[in-house]
């Protein structure tokens, strides 16, 4: 049976109904747009961090960036597996996110870290979110989800690190926003 519409494969993956694994597929193109929007900031936090603790921050991003995009390829070929066509066209992505860009341009390497902080901690949950939904159907995507986000926490370990007072507290644990966070940095 040839799809109609070139998003959709007649197959999936064996053990799973059609049904089932187009909608593993769905929550996983939410993840995709995740993960793209991810790597982008990163880099865009990569380009734009200065002040003194700026090669180590700069240099830390760069394997990261490159970890997510594995995760990003390994996401969209999941996608196909499972019959869907993934879609990492920007448009898309824009089209499709419930969140905004990231709020920080050029600034020091306490007021990124502090909002990507906050963007891990999204990502972080958005993901936990979709490994309890497709834990229910199909073991395999929840498998490569688990891994992920083991991978991301580390990231945001690494971030927190720097962050981290005496006490073990965060200077930004109040913000809500990004540029909340960053602000937090400053004080």
């Amino acid at each position: 049976m040839a799809a109609t519409n070139g998003t959709t494969a007649g197959f999936t993956v064996p053990g799973l109904e059609l049904k089932e694994g187009h909608e593993v597929a769905r929550i996983l193109q939410n993840r995709l747009h995740a993960l793209n929007d991810l790597q982008l900031t990163l880099k865009h936090a990569h380009w734009n961090v200065v002040g003194r603790d700026f090669i180590g921050v700069h240099e830390m991003l760069d394997p990261q960036i490159t970890l997510v995009r594995a995760m990003v390829d390994a996401t969209a070929e999941r996608i196909a597996t499972l019959g869907q066509s993934p879609n990492g066209l920007p448009g898309q992505l824009v089209s499709e996110r419930d969140w905004d860009d990231y709020a920080i341009g050029r600034a020091g390497t306490a007021e990124h870290l502090a909002a990507l902080d906050l963007v891990y901690t999204g990502l972080v949950a958005s993901h936990r979110e979709a490994i309890e939904k497709v834990g229910e159907i199909d073991p395999v995507t929840e498998d490569m989800l688990i891994g992920q986000t083991a991978e991301l926490e580390q990231f945001q370990w690494f971030l927190r690190a720097h962050l981290e007072g005496p006490s073990g507290q965060l200077e930004h644990k109040e913000a809500k926003t990004e540029k909340s966070a960053a602000a937090q940095t400053k004080k």
